[in-house]
């Protein structure tokens, strides 16, 4: 992922505008909180004199008093901290939501680099930090800084001379405070990564165990996640040390400040400078001067932590989106699926290139399988096809429009892909099938039904209700392939894109589902990803790619005739020639 130099909470600041109205009425309670606290400091003043001189009646008034400003005090607390979470947990909710909408238009090629277990642990335990710093900042930092304030000013109000020594401590509290917060934040930074790689690491384990069992690596694996555990651990425990050294060091210093205003009051009050009465409650003010700092310690320190979670996520809008729809970009009526490819070129990186100067043309109806290698451009030329990446050179034009100039939503409404792994969400099945679009169920039964879907469908418990488990596990590779098909022939697309879709399925599976992918090319423009070459040896067009070129194209006779590089790969899978004699 691409640094960010700072992550700022200001750029979080817009999420909080819908809810100003809520937040003024919490201001105006952790105003009212906040103002409670330099009138209870004064009636502490005013109570120990008063127990001193065993003034009864003095002591019970004074203790009603406080005790309707402290019932005040914490009204005013719980309405702030009501007022306040609200705001503080949508800006949390709002964030994921964002940076899950950016994740999805994401170019498919960096996506494709990053950790499902780095970017889970990004888009939930890194947003709740974020979330939380936010409700601290406004719930807890906020008035711990007007208590400060408030209390700090009366302080100076009682006797100016001896504030300015307590405040000559303050600065090294600061620096302290900032010194360790933001060794924390590095700390903080590196626990965070190791947790992602674990999390990356329990998502492939989780996914591998069968073939880890299958070749016998349980050991392997245990020494893996036992190494990411045990930097886990070290990387966490260097964050909580500093956590450690900082509360006695500052709380250290915070005592030391105490007993030397103790001190300094003493002489003052000897000198007749200033009376009991406002020593105690410069004494009870300077007291209620340690929750907010210590408050502020542990905030701050947690508030690094919140930068750190930040600038995690701010890295996710870094990363570059997929190209975006020219302006003016047409929209599609029903196609014929002809199929266009001028000189078409296409690099991943610069210098090596994929596609080299692709020229073909499909007619609608026609099935077109493409053949090579592994590193041919086969699944370059579908990337392409669904706009996922953008062609250096060339055109592609579908029924004489280039793709380009289509919008993406309405191009990949008419395109459907059906991938060699399936991959479906967990719900019901009528859910995988209709896949966020709006179709009745009476279409989807007709689409399941192409598919050669129906009857298994149909005798299921629940039907069409059935749910499905995740990644589909309680279903045979067969039948979710069959649904997959079913899902694709859903829009009614007029080109048809499969990428081997029966390659990994046994003899009868692979029978069901050839039966419905007949059945679903009928009337459609199909092209074919083939791995194994017997599958395609009706296909109207069988292309060649080699090293992103096409070095042979025709039918399974034509090629076989040829005896090039088709008749090759066909002869290294025992596919004897059936053109007649």
């Amino acid at each position: 992922m691409n640094p960010q130099p700072e992550a700022s909470f200001k750029k979080l600041l817009p999420l909080l505008r819908p809810h100003i109205r809520r937040l003024s009425w919490g201001g105006l309670c952790m105003l009212i909180y906040v103002g409670c606290w330099p009138f209870l400091a004064w009636l502490a003043g005013e109570l120990v004199p008063a127990i001193g001189n065993g003034e009864l009646n003095r002591v019970s008034s004074v203790i009603a008093l406080s005790l309707i400003v402290f019932l005040i005090q914490k009204l005013a607390q719980f309405g702030q901290d009501i007022l306040l979470a609200g705001p503080a947990l949508s800006l949390s909710q709002e964030l994921r939501r964002n940076l899950f909408r950016r994740l999805q238009r994401i170019e498919l090629g960096s996506l494709e680099k990053l950790s499902s277990g780095d970017l889970t642990y990004r888009l939930t335990e890194d947003a709740d930090r974020v979330g939380e710093v936010v409700y601290k900042t406004v719930q807890d930092t906020s008035p711990s800084i007007l208590q400060l304030i408030a209390v700090f000013g009366y302080m100076v109000f009682l006797d100016w001379q001896l504030s300015i020594a307590t405040i000559l401590l303050a600065p090294l509290v600061a620096l302290l405070v900032s010194q360790f917060g933001n060794k924390v934040m590095s700390a903080a930074e590196r626990s965070q990564k190791q947790v992602s790689d674990l999390a990356g690491l329990l998502g492939e384990a989780i996914q591998g165990l069968p073939l880890v069992r299958a070749f016998a690596a349980e050991n392997w694996l245990q020494d893996r996640f036992d190494l990411e555990i045990d930097q886990h651990r070290k990387a966490r425990y260097r964050t909580l040390r500093l956590l450690a050294l900082q509360h006695p060091v500052v709380g250290f210093i915070e005592a030391a400040g105490i007993l030397a205003v103790l001190a300094i009051g003493t002489i003052r009050i000897q000198s007749g400078e200033l009376n009991a009465q406002g020593f105690s409650s410069y004494v009870a003010a300077l007291l209620m001067l340690i929750d907010p700092i210590s408050h502020l310690t542990t905030n701050f320190n947690e508030f690094k932590q919140g930068q750190a979670s930040l600038k995690r996520l701010q890295e996710i809008e870094n990363q570059e989106l997929e190209q975006q729809d020219l302006a003016g970009a047409l929209s599609l009526n029903q196609l014929k699926g002809e199929l266009q490819l001028n000189d078409l070129c296409f690099s991943y990186n610069k210098g090596k290139s994929i596609l080299n100067g692709l020229n073909l043309e499909i007619k609608s109806g026609q099935i077109v399988a493409l053949v090579g290698p592994s590193g041919a451009g086969k699944s370059t030329l579908f990337s392409l096809l669904l706009r996922f990446n953008k062609a250096d050179k060339g055109s592609i034009l579908l029924d004489n429009k280039d793709i380009n100039s289509i919008k993406s939503k309405e191009l990949r409404s008419k395109l459907a892909l059906v991938p060699q792994q399936t991959i479906v969400f967990s719900g019901s099945i009528e859910e995988a099938i209709r896949f966020g679009r709006n179709s009745t169920k009476e279409s989807i039964i007709e689409a399941a039904k192409l598919a050669n879907a129906h009857d298994f469908i149909e005798q299921l418990n629940e039907g069409y209700s059935t749910k499905l488990e995740e990644r589909g596990s309680n279903l045979s590779g067969g039948q979710l392939q069959r649904i997959a098909i079913a899902r694709a022939v859903l829009g009614n697309p007029s080109l048809l894109l499969l990428d081997e879709a029966t390659s990994a399925l046994d003899a009868e599976a692979e029978e069901a589902v050839q039966i419905g992918l007949k059945q679903a090319m009928k009337g459609r423009t199909v092209l074919v990803i083939a791995h194994r070459l017997s599958t395609v040896q009706e296909a109207d067009q069988i292309i060649v790619l080699d090293k992103g070129c096409i070095s042979e194209k025709g039918t399974h006779d034509e090629l076989m005739k040829k005896a090039g590089r088709y008749r090759e790969l066909c002869e290294k899978q025992i596919i004897r020639d059936l053109s007649p004699s």
